[in-house]
């Protein structure tokens, strides 16, 4: 199939050039840059660069709510296509790790979000079966993935009339990591019922029925999950594993000989302790991958499954991919520095893990890629930002420009006021802001700044909430939704309001602490976050700050450059600015946690909830009732958290305060 872009809109003069440019510019050099300005409508952009080019397309995003908003956007422009959505899947994570120091091991802990996952399956389960696929993924698809031979080698090919044997597909089903469950039927799991074996594929909601007569496949059916109705018939499907890691039973025997092989090799070049740890875990993983197919860690010794050299670089998403394909790395400053720091990071972890016996060396090459070994897969690659660093600008030249906006929306007008009763001035200004009916940002630089501001602003009467990196991805994107929606007016942050937040409600932003130099009030910074008031014709920043830093000035100096061009560019096409207009999507999701509400909220929802859950079991409406039982008790553990937090700190200050007197 062919991408069939649908937009109930045309482009504007400025993206019709900038489209032209960089499609011409990719026969010369398969390496782009679209500086593009926020609200200019990149992802336009690139929807039409991938209509045009019609090339299967890999685009990275630097954090999950920003890769949330991009599939959002392209779900709705390619609805005949698959776009599909791949991230991180842990909930949480604590990787396996040994301190020397201490003596401390730590066992690997985790939790797996399955809805995720099962997303991550599905994107997979659309690249190896269809061109016309666009997946938008967060710098974890440079991880090691399974080898993409064996995930399409051990799919099951599935057609009406095809010659097989009920127990071939009992077996092959088996292979690919299905479970059998013949009670409860879920995503990942097979039942059997006579001639008939009912499997909901990992990556699917829907149950895929197979009949058989004889040898032979009678039909195929696709079944509603729920009411078990009939939703259509098929003539044949693809089947793909249930795990994204799969190895045939020939490559797993082999590469057990080569396990046991390497332990062979260190265990006389360790200590007696070492030695004695490290043929206790390998064995016992030996013995669990013969018996069950599979053992805690087993990503570990992929090298071996997949039968790689020592040093040469996993598999991993792009290697699903055909040759010719498209990769769009979106904030391009930020995830190309991403991209450099994985692999570092993950091989100093593993270090001593191995140097102490706790894994094979084989660990290293469960690893992300390296830099330049991502560089060399990257092959027709567009990189896209309203920043664009050093290295993108080398490898590409100069860039493609898209400073101006269809809505004809000016960059916001910038205000620098001195940190002295920035308080007062910000509250005042807040207010302004949300009487229009319009939201407002405030970033702090630290996580303790940004909880404290929010507390006192509820005080101040303000609907404030609090968005940092503990609170779920799928979290942030509720949050997100509820500021537009208007169930709160502030949204207060540090890092996370950054880069490619699409809210065009946002008209107010204050950024305090502006003239404090660094990563996060450097010139890039500045520039993006001042850009997330542009989708409103009442944008406008204020910068508190006691000096001018360099950073200041200059971002100061290319926002107004900007404002004069795209005065001249309204002018001369005769358009008038209006604010970006967007429905906003109806809840999906209740955020469980509290880390994004002020002390003062948990109170005032704990009082909400009771009397809901009274008036619920007055209905005699018990499972209402529970619902807001269950909620107070867990609101109810986080205030004393909270308050026990806040108790500690002030216990801090006073032995502080004690040890100071003594002095």
């Amino acid at each position: 199939m062919r991408f069939e872009l649908v937009a109930p809109y045309k482009m504007s003069p400025g993206q019709q050039e900038a489209v032209a440019k960089l499609v011409n510019n990719f026969e010369a050099n398969d390496k782009q840059t679209l500086l593009g300005i926020t609200g200019s409508g990149k992802t336009f952009v690139m929807a039409n660069v991938i209509n045009k080019l019609q090339k299967p397309t890999l685009i990275l995003a630097h954090n999950k709510t920003l890769a949330a908003q991009l599939y959002a956007e392209l779900k709705e422009l390619f609805p005949n296509n698959r776009v599909e959505y791949f991230i991180s899947f842990y909930s949480y994570y604590q990787p396996e790790s040994y301190l020397p120091t201490t003596d401390m091991y730590i066992e690997k802990d985790s939790d797996i979000n399955e809805q995720i996952e099962k997303m991550r399956m599905h994107a997979v389960s659309s690249i190896v079966s269809r061109e016309d696929t666009i997946i938008v993924a967060s710098i974890s698809c440079i991880y090691g993935l399974g080898n993409p031979e064996d995930f399409v080698g051990m799919a099951a090919d599935l057609s009406v009339n095809k010659q097989m044997k009920r127990q071939e597909l009992l077996q092959a089903l088996v292979n690919m990591r299905y479970e059998r469950n013949d009670k409860v039927l879920e995503a990942g799991r097979f039942r059997v019922r006579g001639n008939v074996v009912d499997v909901i594929p990992s990556y699917e909601e829907d149950i895929l029925r197979i009949e058989f007569e004889g040898d032979k496949i009678k039909s195929i059916k696709e079944v509603e999950a729920i009411t078990g109705d009939l939703k259509v018939s098929i003539d044949k499907i693809t089947l793909y594993p249930a795990r994204q890691y799969v190895v045939p039973e020939e490559k797993q025997k082999r590469a057990l000989e080569r396990i046991k092989c390497e332990l062979a090799e260190e265990l006389p070049n360790l200590p007696a302790l070492e030695a004695q740890r490290l043929r206790k875990r390998v064995s016992y993983d030996i013995e669990m991958i013969k018996e069950m197919g599979y053992c805690k860690g087993i990503e570990n010794y992929s090298r071996h499954f997949d039968g790689r050299s020592a040093g040469e670089p996993p598999f991993v998403l792009v290697d699903y991919f055909p040759k010719d394909f498209l990769l769009i790395i979106d904030e391009s400053h930020q995830t190309i520095p991403q991209a450099r720091a994985m692999f570092n990071g993950d091989y100093s972890r593993k270090k001593n893990l191995v140097d102490y016996g706790f894994r094979l060396s084989c660990a290293f090459d469960n690893r992300p890629l390296k830099f330049e070994e991502f560089e060399k897969k990257m092959g027709k690659t567009l990189f896209v930002s309203a920043t664009p660093a050093e290295y993108e600008l080398q490898i590409s030249g100069e860039p493609v420009q898209l400073i101006t906006r269809p809505t004809g929306l000016l960059d916001p007008e910038v205000e620098i006021h001195p940190i002295e009763g920035q308080m007062k001035h910000l509250m005042g200004e807040a207010k302004k802001t949300i009487e229009r009916g319009d939201r407002a940002l405030v970033t702090t630089l630290t996580k303790r700044m940004a909880e404290d501001l929010t507390d006192y602003l509820v005080k101040e009467g303000f609907r404030v909430r609090y968005m940092h990196s503990e609170i779920d991805s799928l979290d942030r994107i509720e949050l997100i939704r509820q500021l537009r929606a208007g169930e709160f007016d502030i949204l207060v942050g540090i890092n996370l309001l950054r880069e490619g937040l699409d809210v065009p409600e946002v008209s107010t932003i204050f950024i305090l602490d502006a003239d404090k130099e660094g990563f996060l009030r450097d010139e890039r910074s500045l520039i993006q976050t001042i850009g997330r008031a542009a989708r409103n014709v009442n944008g406008k920043v204020f910068l508190y700050a006691d000096e001018k830093t360099q950073s200041i000035n200059r971002a100061v100096e290319v926002t107004q450059y900007r404002r004069i061009f795209q005065k001249s560019y309204n002018k001369k096409h005769n358009i008038t600015p209006r604010t970006i207009v967007k429905s906003v999507a109806e809840s999906e999701r209740t955020i469980k946690g509290t880390k994004h509400l002020p002390k003062s909220e948990i109170q005032t929802q704990l009082i909400e909830l009771d009397a809901k859950m009274r008036a619920a079991a007055a209905r005699l409406d018990f499972e209402k009732a529970i619902m807001f039982r269950d909620r107070i008790q867990e609101l109810e553990k986080s205030l004393d958290w909270v308050l026990g937090k806040e108790e500690r700190k002030s216990s801090k200050k006073r032995k502080q305060k004690s040890v100071t007197l003594k002095r």
